[in-house]
């Protein structure tokens, strides 16, 4: 049985407006009525928030109830009789509504809500034509909490919707209410305030104006807007929404209800980046170098200086791809790479360690689906940043904790947490595999099942403690027990390893083992073949050289959809090779730094946003989307773009009209699955006394999100230093504030340091993809610090 069907549940008779129900005895009045479709009205009441009871317009008129009760906070009973349109229910509405216009200010006209107020359509159905308020209405100083949410706290009606949602949703608790009775307001403690990575949500809940979308403002009446479905990219979620546009211009994004996915909520890398799509350096329309200056071509004169690089390249062609691309466009980058002879095409650019590829293009990247994760009675998160790395998922694992759910946790860096850690434990870098083999260790004494090869000795050789015979236990006493191995494992020079241990531990204890990758769309990159494995549909020109072996040595570039500088595990040597190499076509939604340096053809690229095509969830699901926007300037969707190349180089497979050819095609394609194959670890040690915990910053995860600015504006995107332990800060002389010589061979930049007793000791923290930090090479490495002159 699945973890997420429920018991069966008690039932009791009722009867709403004289229509006899069954529904579950204990759940609210308002449930019942929602289910049975009879409209009820309410402002504080919210189905995945707790009850507050506090707005009162959901009054409902009960049979011996000497008042009118709050169909919101008043459970059923058998033989209730309900009535929500009588004159007793109809009065206390209409008095109530009476009450909360009160104090509400007259400016729908200006109000960004107006059109879309839930405050505003119930006013007409319960509202009175005219006011017998005569007083002076009392005015709120709006608030500054921060670059994406616009306060206008007269109009608030203390639904606390917004303060529930940050307490328990959220888990950041960053808003209250100060005062009582009619000196009562909605607030934060301090300015700029709400840094939650879901903190736009509030904005949806917000029954009236008080709460709006910032960046938005002013922009758009609601009837103006057309909604359109899409899918979200950052992460692998694929958290589904609606963009709002006008004219063909996104303008907002909300988020489109989906309990399996993302529930009713979005992250605010999902809810603001599409503020990017503007950016100054959006590539309208093909270039091409000429003499060394670029010029702006035609389509069919940049497809033919596209077409003769990569023929001429052939065999030695290098397809770097992103990692957020459609499934069709890695199903045709791929087929195009391996007719020309290539097998050299991967889109995992910020991985190090591909020793395991053998075995990780045949199994699923999650043992557990999204959904279930709420239902988790024990989490292990290996190298994991949770809240930064998938939003969603972070929320699911607090639904867990919520739930009873016992987290745990081994990371360079204690990040700060919406959840508390039953167990936790801080390694530097260098350490981080000893302490994983720790916990293997002690699940091998709890459980007795063989080891692997690869790492029996290792485990052997690696003593462990109570916290790691802790963690053991608790896995192993977990009925559905999840091992989730983040992004920064990932990045990790022995991520192969860890990744293998992580697979023991999950094994061993009976749980469930979930791989969390960068990029929106790893799964649907695995299954289109854009690794340098064999190919899809029997296409056998393997193997190839991995993303990193290919950024190391020059040669002729595709480059596809990332920026050189901000994407790569090792920006420095990507960058170094590009620069002697034979050839550079990029195809771009973004002119970045290093393109117009050192490519030769540049091709835009319709973002997701404006493009067509499908995502493969995390979970293994196929999410078809098409355009939300118009497209700007001449950029075309990727396929498009692969499929002109294709006919341009005269190579078969390229013939399609449409995309449902290229899907049927594909689908044709992929029907055989990779079988299981065995591989042992092989450790390395890691040597060196100082390495760098580098971390890909939440709202640089791609170019999108780098370019909004919104977003950059906003706390999170402040990772413009270096973050040291106290007791290293001590041995390097160094005080918070000093400024800080950060090296790596010849390069060295100058941050302020920042003290965090957060860091392992032994480690720096340095955020990647920056302007700042690019040129340091490797996000896990060793490194230098000392005090700048």
């Amino acid at each position: 049985m699945s973890t997420l069907e429920r018991e069966a549940v008690e039932m009791v008779g009722i009867e709403v407006d004289g229509q006899p129900m069954q529904v579950p005895k204990n759940s609210m009045i308002i449930e019942a009525t929602d289910r049975a479709g009879i409209e009820v009205p309410r402002f504080c009441y919210h189905e995945k928030l707790s009850i507050a009871a506090n707005c009162r317009m959901c009054l409902v008129d009960v049979e011996k109830a000497p008042k009118p009760l709050p169909a919101c906070a008043t459970p059923v009973m058998d033989g209730m009789k309900i009535f929500t349109r009588s004159r007793r229910a109809i009065d206390a509405q209409h008095g109530v509504m009476e009450f909360l216009l009160i104090n509400h200010p007259l400016d729908c006209p200006i109000c960004d809500q107006g059109g879309e107020c839930e405050l505003q359509d119930l006013a007409m159905g319960y509202g009175r034509s005219v006011s017998r308020f005569t007083e002076r209405k009392r005015v709120v100083k709006d608030k500054n909490v921060g670059s994406l949410v616009k306060t206008d706290m007269t109009r608030c009606i203390h639904c606390t919707r917004c303060v529930r949602f940050l307490d328990e949703i959220a888990g950041t608790q960053e808003m209250g209410g100060s005062g009582r009775g009619d000196r009562l307001e909605i607030g934060t403690c301090i300015e700029r305030s709400i840094d939650s990575e879901l903190s736009g949500n509030v904005i949806d809940l917000c029954p009236v104006g008080a709460l709006t979308n910032k960046p938005f403002r002013f922009s758009a009446r609601a009837w103006e807007l057309m909604a359109k479905p899409a899918q979200s990219a950052h992460d692998a979620v694929c958290s589904e929404l609606y963009y709002h546009n006008r004219r063909g211009q996104i303008l907002r994004a909300v988020p489109k209800k989906n309990e399996a996915r993302n529930e009713t909520w979005l992250s605010d890398r999902d809810r603001y980046s599409h503020f990017g799509l503007q950016a100054a350096d959006r590539l309208l329309a093909p270039q091409i170098r000429v003499d060394g200056k670029w010029q702006t071509a035609s389509w069919s004169d940049a497809i033919k200086a596209a077409a003769s690089a990569l023929k001429e390249a052939g065999s030695s062609l290098k397809a770097l791809f992103g990692a957020s691309s459609s499934t069709e466009e890695y199903f045709l980058g791929q087929r195009m790479t391996r007719a020309l002879g290539s097998p050299n095409i991967d889109h995992r650019l910020r991985e190090c360690d591909f020793s395991d590829d053998p075995v990780r293009a045949s199994k699923p990247l999650f043992g557990m689906s999204v959904a279930e994760i709420s239902c988790a009675d024990a989490v292990l998160l290996v190298g994991s940043h949770i809240r930064h790395e998938a939003p969603i998922i972070g929320h699911r694992v607090r639904q867990a904790w919520r739930a009873g759910g016992k987290i745990m946790g081994l990371n360079p860096v204690a990040w700060p947490s919406h959840f508390d850690f039953e167990h936790a434990l801080t390694a530097a870098p260098q350490e981080l595999l000893g302490e994983l083999l720790a916990i293997a260790g002690a699940v091998f004494r709890e459980s007795k099942q063989a080891l692997p090869g690869g790492i029996a000795d290792s485990v052997a050789e690696t003593p462990g403690n109570e916290t790691h015979e802790a963690i053991a236990a608790q896995l192993a006493a977990a009925e559905r027990g999840l091992v989730m191995v983040g992004q920064f494992a990932h990045i990790h020079p022995q991520a192969a390893a860890i990744r293998q241990v992580a697979a023991y531990i999950a094994s061993a204890t009976g749980q469930a083992l979930n791989i969390l990758p960068f990029g929106g769309n790893p799964v649907g990159a695995y299954r289109a073949g854009a690794i340098p494995q064999a190919g899809p549909g029997g296409n056998t020109v393997s193997p190839g050289q991995s993303a990193l072996e290919m950024m190391r040595e020059p040669g002729a570039f595709l480059i596809w959809d990332f920026e050189p500088e901000f994407d790569t595990f090792d920006p420095e040597a990507l960058i170094a090779s590009l620069a002697e190499s034979n050839s550079v076509v990029a195809v771009c939604s973004f002119a970045s730094p290093a393109l117009l340096e050192h490519a030769d053809v540049l091709l835009p690229l319709a973002p997701i946003a404006e493009s067509e095509g499908s995502l493969h969830n995390i979970d293994g699901e196929v999410k078809t989307f098409s355009a939300a926007g118009s497209v700007s300037g001449e950029s075309r969707p990727g396929w498009k773009i692969l499929r002109r190349l294709g006919a341009e180089l005269g190579l078969e497979g390229f013939d399609q009209i449409d995309l449902h050819d290229v899907q049927a095609d594909m689908a044709q394609a992929l029907e055989g699955v990779p079988e299981n194959a065995d591989w042992n670890a092989a450790i390395a040690p890691m040597k060196g006394s100082m390495y760098r915990a580098g971390e890909i910053p939440m709202y640089a995860a791609d170019a999108l999100c780098r370019r909004s600015a919104p977003l950059q504006d906003s706390t999170h995107a402040d990772c413009a230093f270096a973050g040291l332990n106290p007791a290293d800060c001590q041995a390097l002389g160094l005080v918070d504030g000093d400024l800080a010589r950060i090296s790596r061979n010849t390069t060295a930049v100058d941050l302020p340091i920042r003290q965090l007793s957060a860091v392992a000791p032994g480690s720096v923290w340095l955020a990647g993809a920056t302007q700042e930090t690019w040129s340091l090479g490797p996000l896990v490495a060793e490194i230098n610090v000392e005090r700048a002159e």
